[in-house]
């Protein structure tokens, strides 16, 4: 007679065979886990498989086998009851009950305003006006075909919104979409309730792990004489960037029960409240006229339009930077640096099978902790180096890490003053280009000393001496490249190095790519790496491409064709040409950050705020920006091989060559085919690819080296577009 086990082990096989056409369609496999918020990864963990068997199923390549498929459909069944499929003909939800003015703040509508509008309509009155659940006119009818995931009910109108009074006191928040709400709020502190209580803003987490966004309001000139604020900040307040601790609306926020952060009430305050729990209860605050939104970021340097710019307008624009973006936190730097941590979050919630608690854990992809610093990594002030130089000492490539971008320049051959025109090329977010795919160090430094073996798969910093790498005759693909005529590979000013000198990895490992040996004497290196910027790459890649769109310029377009498309795209939407700029800015000062200096607000070698950042990362900036700039050279090498064409002049990400005509087309060489050739400069707008800087005549050019005496670069002053910064 069969026992009692042997019994239910026969009943779970025939529940496991019966659960083989029990799996829902592999749409639906989907559609439950990403509602779940779990990952490929955490399923496959669960069941004992592959990550990509997990993706086979929800693609309908494969179909789970015992025992295995058994866990998963009962997984599925599971997810089915707590997240149930949104009802294909659903009925129309009940209207909203009419709430009488004084009870319910109300929301009203406005149409689009013109770009510039003479003036700013008020917000429509009435005697009952709609609940704040009620939406923009024909809002309900698009966010119908939509799942109920897509839109966050928390924040469904938009992650900020713009403030602003009329002449009669009225206060107006001005958000994404054309939405208008009006504001009861008489208050700094009131503002702020409201905003967490009512205005339904904010931004949903870019990761499961990370946080969701704090709201932000802009405050306008007129919202701050409304508020009690003054227009402009005291020479006192302005040097330490907040305003006095005396002033009334700072004891307003005190008395209220709010608090804020230690920068104080400046142009980005923060007023929050303690957490409720898991939930914060934080305001962000952009004050327009205390320069909040800098100019040489957000605007225009030579013609600023924020300050008369319409509300509606500017939230329209930061609007669509927080959507591609990320909701703005301050300078465009600083949105690029928290960029990083929102994409890629420090810690996650584990639960401790002991216990039966969550607890806090570290990703193992991101920056977690503060390590020991390098000497040779870190700047001039740092803290580290007190005691070591001289006061005034300049330190040494020996005693330095100095992975710069270019800046090189050299004379015209006169063959070359032949050509009649010189053309700047400039590359499309070269800093952001070279982070793509690069690894990184996550961890501290490991020293290796007496003459370690150089590893490519190990970033950090290697002393090297490279003097005895001779390109002045080098061939590539069976060419001959004139290298005299090149800038060095591994120095920003294009001189051959002199001897040895601290370089990041992958300009050592370019010297073995070129098949010239490499001996380190010592180096600091990290073990534990990943991709940590390629999430961050990927982001501001598709926000600039989608901005460009915008503006008429596709990825699909080449020659003529897209250079004529980015003239006619600087007489474009002038909103979404400050959107690109703004993208490009953060995706430079991010990896700037990486390695922030001291403001001169501290004594010098004392610490300073941003070196206790797990983010303050000198060795990652090195790294990106040795890889651009050995990247250009090696599109140089290709460019010279297989046109005889050498620039003369580099200035960041701008290239200047010699050319018979005034467009890049008369210059950039092409294949018999009539393709790029293999390897050089494209044009596209792509990161990585070149647009048209700017032209200029040689004689110009021979004028200005006269005048200056040779002290100088040409490559930043050739420049159709003024306004064009250096670099990207």
């Amino acid at each position: 007679m069969s026992t009692e086990n042997e019994l239910f082990s026969a009943v779970d096989a025939l529940l496991e065979q019966a659960a083989q056409d029990d799996l829902p369609a592999p749409v639906e496999r989907k559609r439950l886990r990403e509602a779940a918020g779990l990952s490929q990864a955490q399923i496959a963990k669960a069941l004992d498989a592959r990550r990509e068997a997990v993706g086979n199923w929800e693609t309908g390549r494969t179909e789970p086998r015992p025992p295995k498929r058994a866990a998963y459909a009962r997984l599925l069944e599971g997810l089915a009851q707590r997240f149930p499929a949104p009802a294909a003909d659903a009925p129309a939800a009940a209207p909203a009950p009419v709430v009488p003015t004084a009870t319910v703040p109300a929301l009203t509508t406005a149409p689009a305003p013109p770009a510039v509008p003479p003036s700013r309509p008020k917000v429509a009155s009435s005697t009952t006006r709609p609940s704040t659940s009620s939406r923009r006119p024909g809002a309900k009818k698009a966010v119908a075909k939509k799942t109920a995931a897509a839109v966050d009910p928390r924040f469904e109108n938009g992650p900020l919104a713009v403030v602003d009074a009329d002449q009669d006191g009225q206060v107006s928040a001005y958000c994404v979409g054309g939405l208008v709400l009006d504001v009861p709020a008489r208050t700094i502190p009131a503002l702020v309730d409201w905003t967490l209580a009512e205005a339904r803003l904010g931004q949903a987490r870019l990761h499961r792990n990370g946080r969701d966004a704090d709201p932000i309001l802009v405050l306008t000139p007129a919202a701050l004489e409304r508020y009690g604020l003054p227009a402009v900040l005291s020479d006192q307040e302005r040097r330490h960037g907040r305003l006095a601790d005396s002033h009334k609306v700072v004891k307003q926020i005190g008395k209220a029960g709010f608090q804020l952060t230690q920068r104080g009430f400046g142009p980005w305050a923060r007023v929050y409240r303690e957490p409720e729990g898991f939930k914060r209860r934080c305001v962000q605050l952009c004050i327009l006229p205390w320069n909040a939104l800098d100019a040489r970021e957000w605007d225009r340097k030579d013609a600023p339009i924020l300050p008369t710019m319409h509300p509606a307008d500017l939230a329209r624009y930061l609007g669509l930077y927080a959507e591609r973006v990320m909701t703005p936190r301050g300078t465009t730097a600083t949105t690029g640096l928290e960029l990083m941590t929102a994409l890629r979050p420090p810690t996650r919630a584990e639960k401790d099978e002991a216990t039966g608690e969550f607890k806090r854990a570290f990703n193992d992809d991101a920056l977690t902790a503060l390590y020991d610093v390098v000497e040779c990594e870190v700047p001039d002030e740092h803290p580290i180096l007190k005691g070591k130089f001289a006061r005034h000492h300049l330190r040494t490539p020996a005693e330095m890490l100095m992975e710069e971008p270019y800046d090189w320049c050299r004379p015209l051959t006169d063959d070359e003053c032949m050509n009649q025109f010189l053309v700047a090329l400039d590359i499309n977010m070269s800093f952001a280009a070279a982070a793509n795919g690069l690894t990184v160090g996550l961890n501290g430094p490991t020293h290796l000393k007496n003459n370690p073996k150089f590893d490519a798969s190990l970033p950090g910093s290697w002393l090297v001496d490279l003097s005895h790498v001779d390109l002045s005759r080098v061939e590539i693909n069976g060419r001959t490249v004139d290298g005299d005529r090149l800038p060095s590979p591994f120095t920003p000013k294009g001189d051959r190095p002199t001897g040895p000198a601290w370089y990041a990895t992958p300009t050592v490992q370019y010297a073995t790519e070129l098949g010239f040996d490499v001996t380190p004497i010592e180096a600091h290196v990290r073990t534990r790496t990943g991709r940590y910027l390629d999430g961050w790459y990927k982001r501001l890649r598709d926000a600039y491409v989608a901005t460009m769109a915008d503006l008429g310029v596709t990825t699909d377009m080449g020659g003529s064709e897209f250079l004529d498309a980015m003239a006619r795209s600087k007489q474009a939407d002038p909103t979404m040409a400050l959107l690109a700029t703004a993208i490009k800015a953060t995706a430079k000062g991010g990896i700037g950050k990486l390695r922030q200096r001291s403001r001169g607000q501290v004594p010098y070698y004392e610490e300073y705020p941003a070196l206790k950042r797990e983010t303050w990362r000198p060795d990652i900036r090195a790294a990106v920006l040795a890889n651009q700039r050995v990247g250009l050279h090696r599109k140089l090498m290709k460019t010279a091989a297989a046109a005889d064409l050498y620039p003369v002049a580099i200035g960041t990400d701008a290239i200047v060559y010699p050319s018979p005509g005034p467009s890049p087309l008369d210059v950039l060489p092409h294949t018999d085919e009539g393709k790029p050739v293999p390897g050089g400069f494209r044009l596209g707008v792509s990161p990585g690819m070149v647009k048209h800087q700017g032209t200029q005549t040689v004689l110009w050019a021979e004028e200005q080296f006269e005048e200056r005496g040779g002290v100088f670069n040409i490559a930043n002053l050739i420049k159709n577009d003024p306004t064009a910064g250096e670099g990207e």
